[in-house]
């Protein structure tokens, strides 16, 4: 009965996000208040796992994902991102460009969300792609992919971020597996795909695009190192208290000093202020400007917070309803990998809804009572799979489709051939490195 109750409450998310188009945040309260009453809980404990579940969740990823959004805002608009990306152009030399466009896309994307990261490079791929006469898929196609491999599996992305929690997984762990899995995952969709594709379909860049995008303007940029340390901060802070907790034995005043700064709340608030110096006072940015940055930087993040908030508050239902128990227990008897099956879940309802980030918070709660059901199991590799399944087969009810499509200037038949299957790539070879991993961690 528990088990047929999650499925019902799952298509009806599905409709109402599909279907109904109503608001993913309003449909995963509603889901989580009907899965509660279906369940048989007490009317009283229903909304209060709706309330501890929302609470226990924004209560560390507002934080985060409040810190990530000035970091991001502070490379945009100090020429950060634009320095990353000539340098390592230039480095690479016009030949591998589009080697160069994923690399750039990697680094730069850590600390910003996929839109952002996307509009803030998109400019320089336009440049590259009128200068060299290169097609505008063979450069974007690996932009896109170390956008996405980024959003979907590296902490500190929200959605991630998230998992982490819901699966009480190690932070550390999961930046350090992350990359194991997305580098070779963003090199075959990107790179590769990429050139193979850009011959087939060659694009030049919309010249409505072009004319409100391509600038001449020249400014001064700021370093490389110094913008490439700031960027990547918080990830090596977080990987530093990972490393205390292998050197050094529970009690150790070192490994107590390193877990503090590399907390996530700590480590991005340390990067978020080191950036306010060396991506602002020291570009001659001036304090009330730093502080508008900082503001408006906040508004569009609200959206994001509410679904990420909602799918807590509908893991919440089903852990305290006995349903991730009932789940757990099938899982357990059927013998199937927890790591297939948090991707499978996760890839079926990102094709349903074309929400990565409600795929990848409903997957994990269904999938992390496992945890304790079944001994031996990574939370990290299911942290990774969640997002690897969240990433497949973008379609036409993703906005990110279309974001591609107009940008690029090409048809849906185009967008299909690049887009959705790049991201389709991007997941299945992704889950095959996270099985292998699998067997030795």
């Amino acid at each position: 009965m528990l088990l047929a109750i999650v499925v019902v409450a799952i298509i009806a998310l599905l409709l109402m996000i599909t279907w109904l188009k109503l608001n993913p945040f309003i449909s995963l309260i509603i889901t989580a208040l009907g899965t509660g009453l279906l369940a048989g809980m007490p009317l009283d404990k229903v909304i209060q796992a709706i309330k501890d579940g929302m609470g226990n969740t924004l209560g560390f990823i507002a934080i985060v994902l409040a810190f990530g959004t000035m970091l991001g805002k502070m490379m945009a608009e100090s020429g950060g991102a634009e320095r990353i990306a000539k340098t390592l152009i230039a480095k690479f030399g016009q030949r591998n460009v589009h080697w160069a466009m994923m690399f750039v896309a990697f680094i730069v994307g850590i600390p910003v969300f996929f839109q952002v990261g996307f509009v803030l490079l998109i400019p320089l791929v336009f440049t590259i792609a009128i200068e060299t006469g290169i097609s505008l898929v063979t450069i974007g196609v690996p932009l896109v992919a170390g956008l996405s491999i980024v959003h979907g599996l590296v902490p500190p992305h929200p959605a991630a971020m998230a998992a982490v929690g819901i699966f009480k997984a190690d932070i550390g762990k999961t930046i350090f597996y992350s990359l194991i899995v997305g580098l070779p995952a963003a090199i075959i969709a990107g790179p590769l795909y990429g050139k193979w594709i850009g011959k087939r379909i060659h694009k030049e860049v919309p010249a409505s695009m072009a004319k409100q995008l391509i600038t001449k303007e020249q400014k001064t940029l700021p370093g490389f190192a110094n913008t490439l340390f700031t960027i990547l901060l918080p990830v090596f802070l977080m990987l530093l208290a990972t490393l205390a907790e292998l050197v050094f034995p529970e009690g150790n005043k070192w490994r107590a000093v390193l877990k503090f700064i590399g907390d996530p709340i700590v480590a991005l608030l340390i990067a978020t202020i080191y950036s306010f110096f060396s991506l602002g006072f020291a570009r001659g940015i001036n304090k009330e400007k730093i502080l508008q940055y900082t503001q408006d930087c906040l508004a569009p993040t609200a959206g994001i917070l509410l679904v990420i908030g909602g799918g807590g508050a509908f893991n919440k239902v089903l852990l305290e309803s006995g349903i991730g128990d009932a789940i757990a227990q099938v899982a357990k008897s059927s013998h199937i990998s927890p790591v297939l099956l948090a991707w499978l879940i996760a890839a079926l309802i990102r094709v349903a809804t074309g929400s990565a980030t409600v795929s990848m918070l409903t997957s994990a709660g269904i999938v992390a009572p496992m945890i304790a059901a079944i001994p031996g199991v990574s939370p990290e590799l299911l942290v990774l799979a969640t997002g690897a399944g969240s990433l497949i087969l973008s379609h036409v009810n993703d906005s990110g489709f279309w974001l591609i499509k107009e940008y690029f200037g090409m048809t849906v038949k185009e967008t299909l051939l690049t887009w959705t299957m790049l991201e389709t790539i991007l997941s299945v070879v992704a889950l095959g490195m996270i099985l292998i991993l699998d067997i030795f961690v």
